[in-house]
């Protein structure tokens, strides 16, 4: 059962329980309330006979339908008299004898003047309601009895039109329940076939519902949101792949040609083999790099770290000394107190990776890298950046015409850019006044902290 017959089957049920409550409700009510008309009908009438005035005891002009019982409903009532000893003597109406029981005698005997009491009589096919009244102590009573069918059948013609009445509120609920179900559902259902689409590998072309402002439509916004992001990151991935395996094959197509000259390695002098050996460990090296930064770009191994408060300064400086180990450069380091919430090594890696892209390009002057605000800028000295390349050089595998040559996989600075979106910023480069280039990222002002210690200069 799909959840639109669902939703009109609980509508219709909700209805019919209401419709049923109300009728039971409505017709206890009418119930007592008939009954208590005719007892106090029963107590007024038997006053009036017991004055005298049989006349109501009369038969009324009655017009018969083809349905009515055949009983005489133009004399409904029988009336009679008790004497204090219990002999019973009629007063008029119908020719029925009621029955008289001791509470009845004792009313007769010793009652007050009106005490009484009500009781209910069958006699054949017809159902009486009594009343015996008491004339005072020795003077005996009246008891008055009137037909209660014609009572019966109006409380029973209510109950059929009661039952009328709900099963037509049923219909009516179930109609409404299942037009108002189909509403609510259809973005639901065209929202389901979308997620159908995207679960057999289809991407392209689907169209989501979106639009509204309630749940339905804030679901159908996310998902299109999701499906967004989702097509993104597959046409990310396959781009990656394809950039990955157009970097793979120039350190493999070398380290195969060197295979095919080892093959010869005997007949080589010794400077071509320190020479051969040595690409072949440059090369596996390169490669061994460049998978390292695909794993780790791919993967977004940085996003595990917890973010804390650290301070910009000390980052930079850790950064500062893995470069100076590793390549024996100057590396000038000028930040103020600047303190973030973030995640200490991948901003420690942004940083490095920055230190290292300025040293492979400047090969002699020192690199400089100042921190103002949250802002980490890498000052070098070398062939610059040109307008056509600051717009990509974040990009996966880009290279500039002056990188053509020189080591790298090409993915330091997208790494750079992905951990500074992390961090809720972003990347820039530029030219440096007076040659050289300046480049770095920036952290989000929400996560900056105020500063709780001086910054400095270090060389």
């Amino acid at each position: 059962m799909n959840l639109r017959s669902k939703l009109a089957i609980a509508f219709a049920g909700v209805g019919a329980a209401a419709a049923i409550l109300v009728g039971v409700f409505s017709y206890q009510a009418a119930s007592q309330r008939i009954d208590a008309e005719l007892d106090r009908s029963l107590l007024t009438t038997s006053a009036e006979v017991a004055a005298g005035a049989t006349q109501v005891l009369a038969p009324s002009p009655v017009t018969r339908g083809p349905d009515d019982d055949d009983h005489d409903e133009a004399q409904p009532m029988v009336a009679q008299s008790i004497a204090p000893d219990g002999t019973t003597r009629p007063i008029g109406g119908r020719p029925v004898h009621l029955d008289v029981g001791d509470a009845d005698r004792t009313l007769a005997a010793t009652g007050s003047l009106g005490d009484h009491r009500y009781w209910d009589f069958t006699a054949g096919r017809d159902d009486y309601r009594v009343i015996t009244v008491a004339l005072g102590p020795g003077r005996g009573a009246v008891q008055l009895g009137i037909d209660v069918d014609e009572s019966r059948h109006v409380l029973g013609e209510l109950a059929t039109r009661i039952t009328g009445v709900s099963a037509l509120v049923l219909a009516v609920a179930a109609l409404a329940g299942w037009l108002l179900a189909r509403q609510i559902t259809r973005r639901l259902v065209r929202l389901t076939q979308a997620t159908e689409q995207v679960s057999d590998g289809g991407l392209a072309g689907i169209t989501v519902p979106a639009g509204g402002r309630d749940e339905v439509g804030r679901l159908a916004t996310s998902f299109d949101r999701m499906l967004g992001r989702l097509a993104d990151a597959r046409a990310d991935q396959e781009r990656l792949v394809q950039d990955a395996a157009h970097e793979l094959r120039t350190p493999l197509t070398s380290l195969r040609t060197n295979a095919s000259v080892l093959r010869r390695f005997a007949e080589l002098t010794p400077d071509a083999r320190a020479r051969l050996l040595d690409d072949v460990d440059g090369e596996t090296r390169e490669l061994t790099h460049l998978i390292d930064e695909l794993v780790e770009l791919a993967t977004h191994r940085y996003e595990a770290e917890e973010p804390s408060a650290i301070g910009l300064d000390e980052v930079v400086e850790r950064a500062a000394d893995r470069v100076r180990r590793r390549t024996g450069r100057t590396i000038v380091v000028d930040t103020d107190a600047s303190a973030v919430t973030g995640q200490a090594k991948a901003l420690e890696r942004a940083v490095a990776n920055l230190l290292e892209n300025a040293v492979k390009f400047d090969a002699t002057g020192p690199v400089e890298v100042v921190v103002r605000d949250g802002r980490v800028q890498v000052l070098d000295r070398g062939p610059g950046i040109g307008d056509d390349d600051a717009a990509r050089v974040f990009d996966r595998f880009h290279r500039a015409d002056a990188a053509r040559g020189l080591p790298g996989s090409g993915l330091g600075l997208a790494i750079v850019r992905e951990i500074a979106l992390a961090h809720g910023g972003s990347v820039f480069a530029e030219p440096r006044p007076g040659g050289g280039a300046v480049v770095g990222f920036t952290v989000g002002a929400d996560l900056l902290l105020p500063s709780s210690h001086p910054g400095h200069v270090e060389g």
